[in-house]
């Protein structure tokens, strides 16, 4: 298959096309094919390591995943189906539906039998997939298909529309299989009953300015962009319902604007919470702003974001691009990476990266397809931005293109309990670190008892405004009583890192950790106030991006009364940066911080621990 040629003139920022979307497309399609069982029904991708819902449910998987990517391809092409895609998917289908299974795995059963949404949970996901291929190839696969094969498939979409098993973005699986049905004339009643459920739920989770939890909890991240918009404004479109458009379009319109400031000039996506490795679903959502109208990205920008996400993950050197030697996607974000991979994740999971080939629904004479790349806010200067609904501020350097992401609101323990998330719980993220899993947790501040550091507990945002965001949390395992408030101020690439230590005993240690960088950037931290002199370097294990040759580490100890501890931190991928601590003057008097930056903007912060609020002011 030919290599499409760079052109510099329309993508100066990536040299990318539509051509390489659809050879790229083909490639993953053609590379999965050996893997498919007899008649197509499930396929079976390699790896030692199946998810928790079993090997027939990943077989599952790698079918409906790798169907929308092909259901995305043929719908875009208008049909036009040279690798014969639809018939080898058609085929699966009804082979997948014949003779379905009660339980995830059978002995006897049909080597291509699918397991019903009834006893397996994780089927309900994969259904999505399966009826939004269908309904974006419906002229072409669905309407040509026999009456025996249509209605055993609807047989086995139909519980998908109940309730969802899950309280979260699960809820939009129902509403996507009842699309279809919908649109195909089946079951409608129970179909638009299960869409206005699904809406109805997910709305009371909606928070203003483009940002949904992912369930009734404090849990954002990239779900946002690619699930909770995703479905329902995507349903939308489908069903040419302008009320629901109006309602929802507005939504993703001012999400975008968020994420698209979450990307690096490289491309990189911020690798921050759950399921990392659907990498280039990241695009998605750009893509479906463009489709329905709702975006404040031009088409120029909307091209650049998305080509420069999937040319970071597919555009690598050997070993460390998306896909293995056999043009697979592996586990992990550039090579495999076990550690950021969750129990239901199955060899065939990183392909729902299919969703970012959405922009091939748009035509080749679109203005996104024909428009000359525009730069990413990431290049186009310093920037930092509060995102108040989930507690963020995103902080940007145009010298590097580096992305930093700063947490004072978001949360996901796992399974409820007191040990942290380190996909979520960390207080800073970027587009070129990732967080460490074992040793040493980058970007900690706790205290220290017994030897080990305390994890950091639930944010509580307390407010944020322009270059600032603060948050009050309580350390798992500590004392009852003590609490911690936390404040970001960012500035250029400096970092302003403060924590106001309350009711702990005289003399309990602390320590704050800095970024874990791998080379090629620097990073940097230094004691401002109530620390040490000394900065020491801790072991770490690999990231996600890579081996890191330490983390640098601040330790101090509680005084007999509320105890402000005071950092400056940076990251960057500037050559030879000077010395964090020449990037701003800081006064402390009591627990009120005057921070005058380099370029001589003040700043005054003030922190009050008998009611943990923050304020900034001029001058």
């Amino acid at each position: 298959m030919p290599t499409p040629s760079e052109n510099r003139e329309l993508s100066p920022c990536t040299g990318w096309t539509r051509a390489h979307w659809e050879r790229s497309a083909d490639q993953l399609l053609l590379a999965v094919r050996p893997h498919a069982s007899p008649r197509r029904g499930l396929i079976h991708l390699p790896g030692a390591r199946p998810s928790w819902s079993g090997p027939r449910s990943d077989g599952l998987e790698g079918y409906a995943r790798t169907w929308l990517l092909a259901a995305l391809r043929v719908a875009g092409a208008r049909g036009e189906d040279p690798h014969g895609h639809l018939d080898r998917y058609a085929e699966g289908l009804a082979s997948g539906t014949q003779l379905p299974v009660a339980t995830g795995e059978l002995s006897h059963a049909s080597p291509d039998a699918w397991p019903l949404t009834t006893h397996v949970r994780q089927a309900i996901v994969e259904a999505a997939s399966v009826a939004l291929g269908l309904r974006l190839t419906r002229p072409w696969l669905w309407d040509k298909l026999d009456d025996r094969t249509r209605q055993r498939a609807v047989d086995w979409l139909l519980p998908a529309l109940g309730p969802s098993p899950v309280d979260n973005n699960w809820w939009l699986f129902g509403l996507t299989v009842a699309g279809f049905l919908q649109d195909a004339g089946i079951e409608t009643d129970g179909a638009k009953a299960a869409i206005e459920r699904a809406l109805e739920r997910i709305d009371q989770w909606y928070l203003g300015d483009g940002w949904y939890s992912d369930g009734p909890n404090r849990s954002f991240d990239h779900y946002n962009a690619w699930a909770l918009h995703f479905y329902p404004v995507l349903h939308a479109h489908l069903s040419d319902d302008q009320d629901l458009l109006d309602r929802y379009g507005p939504r993703l319109h001012a999400q975008l604007d968020a994420h698209s400031r979450l990307f690096g000039a490289d491309g990189a996506p911020m690798p921050y919470g759950r399921s990392l490795t659907y990498r280039f679903a990241a695009a998605a959502a750009p893509w479906l702003g463009a489709l329905t109208g709702h975006t404040p990205l031009s088409p120029g920008a909307t091209r650049r974001l998305a080509s420069g996400t999937l040319k970071y993950f597919l555009d690598r050197p050997e070993g460390r691009g998306a896909t293995d030697a056999a043009g697979l996607l592996t586990l992990g974000w550039h090579g495999p990476y076990p550690p950021v991979i969750q129990h239901y994740s199955g060899p065939a999971s990183p392909y729902w990266a299919s969703k970012g080939y959405l922009g091939l629904l748009l035509p080749p004479e679109h203005p996104v397809w024909t428009a000359v790349e525009e730069p990413l806010p990431a290049e186009t200067g310093d920037a930092t931005t509060t995102l108040g609904p989930p507690g963020l501020l995103v902080q940007s350097t145009a010298a590097d293109g580096l992305v930093r992401l700063h947490n004072h609101g978001s949360n996901h323990h796992v399974d409820g309990g007191p040990d942290e998330d380190p996909c979520y719980s960390r207080f800073a993220y970027s587009t070129a670190t990732g967080p460490t899993f074992d040793g040493v947790p980058d970007n900690h501040f706790g205290l220290v008892t017994a030897g080990e550091p305390t994890t950091r507990g639930p944010a509580v945002p307390l407010g944020g405004g322009p270059g600032w965001a603060a948050s009050l949390s309580e350390p798992r395992p500590g004392p009852p009583g003590v609490r911690i408030v936390s404040v970001t101020l960012a500035h250029g690439r400096a970092e302003l890192r403060a924590h106001l230590v309350t009711g702990a005993e005289p003399g309990t240690p602390v320590r704050q950790t800095g970024w874990a960088a791998t080379p090629g950037r620097t990073a940097q931290l230094h004691p401002a106030h109530g620390y040490a002199a000394e900065v020491h370097q801790l072991a770490a294990g690999p990231t996600l991006f890579g081996p890191v040759s330490g983390i640098r580490a601040l330790h101090g100890t509680t005084g007999a009364a509320p105890t402000l501890f005071i950092a400056l931190a940076s990251l960057t991928a500037e050559p030879d940066p000077s010395p964090v601590h020449t990037l701003a003057d800081i006064r402390v008097t009591g627990h009120t911080v005057r921070v005058t930056w380099q370029n001589g903007t003040t700043c005054r912060l003030v922190l009050d621990s008998a009611s943990p609020t923050v304020r900034t002011e001029d001058g």
